[in-house]
């Protein structure tokens, strides 16, 4: 199938990928951390002809994992979440700002004693993330953070943002907020969407974790923008991906059956 990329370096292209592709990527993400089975759901609103929602397609067709379509505006898909009840809910990150603004909101509405349970809530939780990954509290979670995982139903237990970066504090704040991990993916639309992905028990934010099984990454060094994999403390180059997920190559059009058309 052809999936267009978004085209960050100039017009979309025509990605050529297969089913051997996203069956790799889809399979793969089970040893990337993302543990779901039959008795899980989620709500699909990204576009279908996005390599993300594609991957996650197959992974849901592959694991049993129930689908609810939203109503078709965005705009409530937080109505939607109240009635479906999502375990998993992959996203984007300007979708993940908007639910963060309008928690944040909320808590700025906030007056005396609610104010101080609620910020000292949060302020503990990023806290005990910090220092080990930890994202319940049973007091804090009773009395103030259930009320914030009712925003998408109450039952997420898995959150995956991908297709851009996301700040740092937007991410640990939703972690805590919703008292679960919020794993961070990085690929391209030639690679299936799914390269690398962070591991629910990794505390740090600001990275995107280490390669799925089903590919190899190296750096190639590129000496006139002075990137080289011998850069310190972190190393850098252009990233080269290899496996059973990468495409096969763009598609190009006929010139002259263009003319004819």
């Amino acid at each position: 199938m052809f999936c267009y990329t978004s085209g960050t370096t100039g017009d979309p292209k025509a990605a050529k990928l297969t089913h051997r592709n996203i069956m790799a990527a889809s399979t793969a993400s089970k040893f990337g951390g993302i543990e779901v089975d039959e008795n899980d759901c989620y709500i699909s609103y990204l576009p279908l002809a996005h390599s993300f929602e594609k991957c996650l397609f197959v992974m849901a067709i592959i694991r049993g994992i129930r689908i609810g379509y939203f109503g078709g505006d965005v705009l409530k898909l937080t109505e939607d979440c109240e009635i479906l009840r999502p375990t998993m809910f992959p996203s984007v990150p300007r979708l993940f700002c908007r639910i963060y603004d309008k928690i944040t909101g909320r808590l700025k509405e906030l007056t005396g004693v609610k104010s101080y349970l609620a910020n000292r809530a949060i302020s503990s939780k990023l806290y005990y993330l910090d220092n080990g990954a930890h994202y319940t509290y049973a007091f804090y979670d009773r009395a103030v953070c259930n009320k914030f995982r009712q925003v998408l139903g109450g039952q997420v237990r898995l959150m995956v943002t991908g297709s851009a970066p996301i700040a740092v504090d937007v991410l640990n704040f939703l972690k805590v907020c919703f008292c679960c991990p919020i794993l961070e993916g990085y690929g391209q639309t030639e690679s299936s969407a799914a390269s690398c992905i962070t591991l629910p028990i990794d505390s740090k934010a600001g990275h995107v974790g280490g390669p799925l099984p089903c590919l190899k990454i190296r750096l190639r060094d590129i000496p006139d923008m002075e990137y080289t994999s011998a850069d310190m403390p972190y190393p850098r180059g252009e990233i080269c991906f290899k496996g059973p997920s990468v495409f096969e190559g763009y598609y190009k059009n006929d010139e002259k059956t263009n003319e004819a058309l």
